[in-house]
């Protein structure tokens, strides 16, 4: 049941917040002021210091305000690692079956990294929750409208390279939702503290996605 609860949560929001730094100090704050535009749902990527302790610190601060996943995620020992500091979902930029295959072990949501049809309904039949489509920004919009017409189960998120004037084509082509990473996070906001700026920025991708949303009733 729990899988399904975050999964509409995932759905609900429209956006999975990709936090990657080349600092983990600064990362429970981003995820704070990610939280406050209205972003609930963020991973940590595997490429940031000491993403396990950041996890475990950012859930303790956060609580239930953020469903808090881990991104980068290569390994069926990462993944395990990964549930075990609290992590509520995987995301990874590959497929690895494995790795699907820990995450239903654990009742946990999966989004494995495809680039194909074929790696796409791959990852879906064996398991996955959302197909992470990356480096959307090498695809576009036009991917998502030509898999929907085949494969209109599959839920697909572009993560790579789409940002406010994108978003919203990416949406209208069919995807579930959005996986943003430096253009919400800017790094330069991170390294200065400016969490007020990510705080705006997120508000911004939410009002696209409901503006979106609101477009289609």
């Amino acid at each position: 049941m729990a899988r399904e609860e975050d999964l509409r949560r995932v759905l609900d929001c429209g956006i999975v917040a990709v936090v990657r730094s080349t600092e983990s100090a600064p990362l429970v704050d981003v995820c704070r002021a990610l939280v406050d535009g209205g972003i609930d749902v963020a991973e940590i990527t595997f490429t940031v210091p000491d993403a396990l302790d950041v996890l475990k610190a950012t859930r303790k601060a956060l609580g239930d305000r953020i469903l808090l996943g881990a991104g980068t995620v290569l390994d069926a020992e990462t993944a395990r690692a990964a549930f075990l500091a609290g992590a509520e979902y995987l995301v990874s930029p590959t497929l690895d079956l494995d790795v699907i295959r820990m995450a239903r072990r654990y009742g946990k949501l999966v989004m494995p990294g495809c680039f194909t049809p074929t790696e796409a309904l791959q990852a879906w039949q064996a398991g996955a929750d959302i197909i992470k489509v990356f480096p959307a920004e090498l695809l576009g919009p036009g991917f998502f409208k030509a898999m929907r017409g085949p494969l209109p189960q599959i839920r697909l998120m572009p993560t790579g390279g789409v940002d406010l004037k994108t978003a919203h084509s990416f949406l209208e082509a069919g995807a579930c939702c959005l996986g943003l990473g430096s253009q919400l996070i800017d790094p330069k906001a991170v390294a200065a503290r400016q969490f007020d700026t990510i705080s705006e920025t997120a508000r911004k991708y939410r009002d696209i996605v409901k503006a979106y949303r609101a477009s289609q009733k």
